[in-house]
C-alpha cells in the first residue's frame, strides 16, 4: 500500500499536502493522525501535526478477476486463444475463441466445465449472497450445441426404453448435463428418470412406465 508521512502546522494542512503528493482524493485514502501537534506557549515549543496517509487498495471487480484468471490459464496451457469478457448484474460471461479452443473445451466439455468451476471459485472467493456472480465460460457456442445433442439423445433413449420395455442407461455425466436430460424428459409421459452412482460416475437411468 503506497503511503506518505507528512508534517505541517495543522492536521488539515498535513492531510491536504499528503493527498496532493499521492494524487488521490480523501475518499481514496486511509488517514492516520500520528500527532495532532500543539501551538506551544506564546508560540514557543510548539509541535507540528503529523499524519500517515495511505492509498486504499482497490478491490478488483468480478470482471477483472475473471479476465485475470482466464488469461493465466490460456498462457499456462499455451493455447492459441483469445477471449472476450462481459458482465451484468448477475453474471460474468467469457467467450474463448481461436485455433486452440479444442484444448480449453476438452473431451465432452470436461475441461471447459473445470475451467468454469475454478474461475467461479476465484471470482467469488469470500463472497456470500450479495456480490456473488455466476460465471459462464463458452467457446464456439459449445454449450448450446451440447445441450441440443443431449436433448436428442434423451428422446432417443426414451423411445428405446418404451419400444424395448427395459431400462436404458446413459454414460456418466456431470450434474449440469444430467439436469438437461431430466428436464428434457420431465414431461415425457411414458418414461421416468433417476440418477444412480457416485460422482464422477453418476449416471441416469430411463425406465418405461
Amino acid at each position: 500500500m503506497k503511503s506518505v508521512k507528512v508534517s505541517a502546522k495543522t492536521v488539515e494542512e498535513a492531510v491536504r499536502s499528503a493527498l496532493i503528493r499521492l494524487g488521490v482524493s480523501e475518499e481514496e485514502a486511509v488517514i492516520e493522525i500520528m500527532d495532532e501537534g500543539s501551538k506551544g506557549l506564546f508560540g514557543i515549543g510548539g509541535k507540528e501535526a503529523r499524519v500517515l496517509v495511505s492509498v486504499k487498495e482497490k478491490e478488483e471487480t468480478s470482471l477483472e478477476k475473471a479476465k485475470e484468471f482466464i488469461d493465466g490459464i490460456i498462457k499456462n496451457m499455451k493455447l492459441d486463444c483469445t477471449f472476450q469478457a462481459s458482465e451484468d448484474d448477475e453474471s460474468v460471461k467469457i467467450i474463448v475463441s481461436g485455433k486452440g479452443v479444442g484444448g480449453i473445451i476438452g473431451r465432452r466439455g470436461e475441461t471447459l466445465d473445470a475451467v468454469q468451476y475454478l474461475t467461479s471459485l476465484y471470482v467469488n472467493k469470500g463472497k456470500h449472497g450479495e456480490g456473488y456472480k455466476r460465471v459462464i465460460i463458452d467457446s464456439e457456442n459449445y454449450r448450446a450445441k451440447r445441450e441440443e445433442t443431449l436433448i436428442r439423445l434423451a428422446k432417443s433413449m426414451a423411445d428405446k426404453a418404451v419400444r424395448y420395455r427395459r431400462d436404458m442407461i446413459f454414460e456418466p455425466m456431470n450434474p449440469y448435463e444430467r439436469r438437461i436430460i431430466h428436464s428434457a424428459l420431465q414431461e415425457y409421459g411414458s418414461v421416468t428418470t433417476r440418477s444412480i452412482g457416485e460422482e464422477p460416475n453418476r449416471k441416469i437411468i430411463v425406465s418405461p412406465k
